[in-house]
């Protein structure tokens, strides 16, 4: 979401179209809904990351892993996706109107001769990174929860680090803004952007 704001956010489908692709790895950006690049992603070791599969619910955590509530677990009681981006969501005055499609980072989907999606469950191991430039003041919502398709029927949250620094400034021979023509023109939008509110 754009911290300044909230109504313009990551748009899957444009980011997804304008790039040619169906899945995120370096190179790639992320658009927002108003054509302006939110992210850029500058290195990465996974090479796919899922922009597809949607997130958990407590409805689809209840019926791979069981019920396991807060009142008798406390704090290991099951999570689900859609609920901690909700939680997220409300600590800054949105709702579940504002919920828009997310990015499964560490996470590779397939598919089969059927046209089932498969679940990569090898294509982070320990110790993989990706890297996010943020081209504009961002609000990033983030929670660990297991795939909506990891096969496996024990709840294992893996564990994230999470590093903020300074990047260098965007070069003129930078990899995600010579990526696509249409990468150079959401890179334009933005210089207009900051232009007017900086």
């Amino acid at each position: 979401y754009n911290a300044h704001d909230s109504l313009e956010r990551y748009n899957m489908a444009d980011t997804l179209k304008a790039q040619h692709t169906a899945f995120l790895t370096r190179g790639n950006v992320c658009y927002s809904d108003m054509g302006r690049v939110m992210m850029s992603i500058i290195e990465d070791t996974c090479g796919w990351h899922d922009t597809v599969s949607g997130m958990t619910t407590a409805d689809t955590v209840r019926a791979q892993y069981g019920e396991q509530t807060y009142q008798d677990y406390r704090n290991d009681f099951y999570r689900n996706g859609r609920d901690l981006f909700l939680i997220e969501l409300a600590k800054r005055g949105m709702d579940k109107r504002d919920l828009v499609a997310n990015i499964n980072f560490f996470s590779k989907i397939g598919a089969d001769d059927n046209g089932n999606m498969l679940f990569h469950s090898d294509n982070s191991p320990a110790g993989s990174y990706v890297d996010l430039r943020a081209e504009m003041d961002c609000l990033v919502i983030l929670n660990s929860c297991p795939h909506p398709l990891d096969p496996s029927t024990e709840w294992q949250p893996r564990p994230v680090d999470l590093t903020i620094w300074r990047a260098d400034p965007v070069a003129s021979d930078d990899l995600c803004v010579n990526a696509c023509p249409e990468n150079q023109r959401g890179f334009a939008n933005n210089a207009i952007y900051h232009c007017q509110y900086d």
